[in-house]
This record gives C-alpha cells, sequence and structure tokens, in this order.
C-alpha cells in the first residue's frame, strides 16, 4: 500500500474516512451532486463492456460502488483510494478485488505498474483543476492496453452557461470544485494529443471516453 501525502493538502484523505460511513447514503439522494449517479455508473460499466478476464483499474473507488459490477463480471479487478476507511467498505464489499491506497496527483506506484484494459473513475476528479487532470490521465496512459480506454464519470457540463444554470437550482446545496466543463476540457485534452468523446448522462454529470493518445506531444 501506497501512504504517502501531500504537504498543505486542500483535500487530505481525513476528510473522506468520515464520509465512508455515509457515503452510500449520500450518493443515493439523486440531489446536486449526485443527480443521476446510478445512471452514471450504469452507462460507464455498458462503455468499459466487461467480461471475465478484462485487466480493470478503478481510481479513487470509494465504498467500490462502481467496482462491484466489474467483479460480478469476472473482471482481473484492482481498485486505489487514499483513503483508508473508503478502501475497507470497499474490500468488505469486494473481496476479490485488489486494493491499493494511493492518492491520484503522486506518481504511479509500484504496484500498477501492468497492463489495463480499462482505467475507470467515477466522481473523483472534480477535485483536481483542468491542468492537473490532463497530468494525472495522460500520465495513466503507460499503463493502458492498446485498444484500451479510460472512462471517467463525474460532475461535469457542457460549458459555463450550464453550469451557471444548476449552481442557481441547486441554492445552499451547490459547492464550489473544479468541476468539469465539456467545452474547456475536450480541447485540453486534444492539446496533449489524447482521443476523447464526451456524453453528458443528467444535468449535472457526464462521461468522458479517452483513447490511446500520441504521447510524443
Amino acid at each position: 500500500m501506497t501512504g504517502m501525502t501531500l504537504p498543505n493538502d486542500p483535500f487530505p484523505p481525513s476528510e473522506f474516512d468520515d464520509w465512508a460511513e455515509t457515503y452510500d447514503t449520500s450518493v443515493a439522494t439523486d440531489r446536486f451532486p449526485f443527480i443521476g449517479y446510478d445512471e452514471v455508473l450504469i452507462k460507464i460499466i455498458a462503455l468499459a463492456e466487461p467480461h471475465p478476464g478484462l485487466s480493470v483499474l478503478d481510481l479513487g473507488t470509494g465504498t467500490g460502488n462502481l467496482a462491484l459490477s466489474f467483479a460480478q463480471k469476472g473482471c482481473d479487478l484492482w481498485c486505489t483510494d487514499f483513503s483508508v476507511p473508503m478502501l475497507e467498505k470497499a474490500r468488505n464489499k469486494i473481496p476479490s478485488a485488489h486494493f491499493v491506497q494511493h492518492d491520484l496527483r503522486l506518481p504511479v506506484p509500484a504496484e500498477l505498474l501492468r497492463p489495463f484494459d480499462r482505467i475507470l473513475s467515477a466522481y473523483v476528479f472534480h477535485h483536481f483543476d483542468l491542468e492537473e487532470k490532463v497530468r494525472i490521465l495522460r500520465a495513466l496512459f503507460p499503463i493502458l492496453s492498446p485498444g484500451g480506454r479510460i472512462i471517467i464519470g463525474d460532475i461535469a457540463f457542457q460549458d459555463a452557461l450550464e453550469r451557471e444554470k444548476v449552481k442557481i437550482t441547486a441554492g445552499d446545496e451547490w459547492e464550489e470544485e473544479f468541476f468539469w466543463l465539456a467545452n474547456e476540457t475536450i480541447p485540453a485534452f486534444k492539446s496533449s494529443g489524447m482521443k476523447v468523446e464526451y456524453t453528458q448522462v443528467s444535468t449535472c454529470a457526464g462521461i468522458f471516453v479517452l483513447r490511446s493518445p500520441d504521447l510524443s506531444h
């Protein structure tokens, strides 16, 4: 397990440790920011096309809600999170999976330096600004198998106008973070050599599918 931490961390693991006990209740509310949560997970699974033996890495697995379906499909499943209590919840749900404590902002740990057919994540990357999103995801392509794909479901909007509409509707439930804006993200990914597709799933959630980039850029 990788236990390194970042100095002056705006998102320390401790903030998520206490949430582990109530996380599954939070995502079931169908209120901002989790409007369409189940639909996002279902669509990620469909896009990933899980089958026995498929090598899958779930980044920021939380309590294992997304990962569970891949275990049930017989995938070779690896899961990361930087919160030990979250990992414990996930391990209880999915005892057959491999678990690695890891902060996505740090280099890929040795345990994960192996090919993965699918790299997935749900409701994690909105904690990172766009530059860091690109940096983290680009660094994962060396461990993505040829023909593989990275699939990211998260709090996302087509553009700033759509974000403002949801912000007004959400009222006091709104908490400002680095939510994805597709019209900014897609050009940033493409300029870094990534092939990207985006689908809006709900008013405040969408899915990005990334495929093999030209790493010479």
